[in-house]
């Protein structure tokens, strides 16, 4: 497989905090990479460092954010470097705004339950909630708006990461983003 043309593409990867969007952005990324791909994996908790730091982390705040992040993704598509979101981007109209700006796009919900993200929380994100320390925590105490339709759904409670990397490149293949 190689890139279709000169243009970048995006993946947009979204769920609840510990639903295994990270595990399924690394397999992605390292098979992408392993076909010849240039690629650029947009982790939002590492961005985040980047921006102005902003305690609230509010709705304005994540506004700025998600907007920030589109812009790059863009740019980095029109250069032909293709991009991974990992974010969870808990308002639909951050990853439309993405979609909007981006015409090579694919969205992948990964779908768990907010039970099994709150047990496994390898980043500890519900348990500061749990203890006061945090008051924005998308699923929990902010909304988390699932795509209405989504080009990719992975089951991060059952599905096997791999087997959702085979249906994304299915999918870049019949939107003609990937050739074979």
């Amino acid at each position: 497989m190689e890139n279709a043309d000169q243009a970048g593409f995006a993946v947009w990867i979204t769920g609840l905090p510990a639903s295994g969007k990270t595990t399924v952005a690394t397999a992605l990324s390292r098979t992408l990479r392993g076909i010849g791909i240039k690629l650029a994996v947009l982790e939002s908790d590492a961005l985040r460092q980047a921006f102005p730091s902003r305690e609230a982390y509010n709705e304005l705040d994540r506004e700025y954010f998600y907007a920030s992040l589109a812009f790059i993704g863009r740019i980095l598509t029109e250069h032909g470097v293709s991009v991974i979101f990992d974010a969870t981007a808990n308002r639909r109209s951050y990853r439309d705004r993405a979609r909007h700006q981006i015409g090579r796009f694919v969205e992948v919900f990964i779908e768990c339950p907010l039970e099994i993200c709150m047990r496994r929380d390898p980043k500890g994100i519900y348990r500061r909630a749990r203890e006061g320390q945090a008051d924005h925590v998308p699923g929990l105490q902010t909304v988390y708006e699932p795509p209405e339709e989504p080009d990719v759904v992975i089951r991060g409670d059952q599905d096997d990461p791999e087997q959702g990397i085979v249906r994304i490149l299915d999918i870049l293949t019949s939107k003609h983003f990937l050739k074979k």
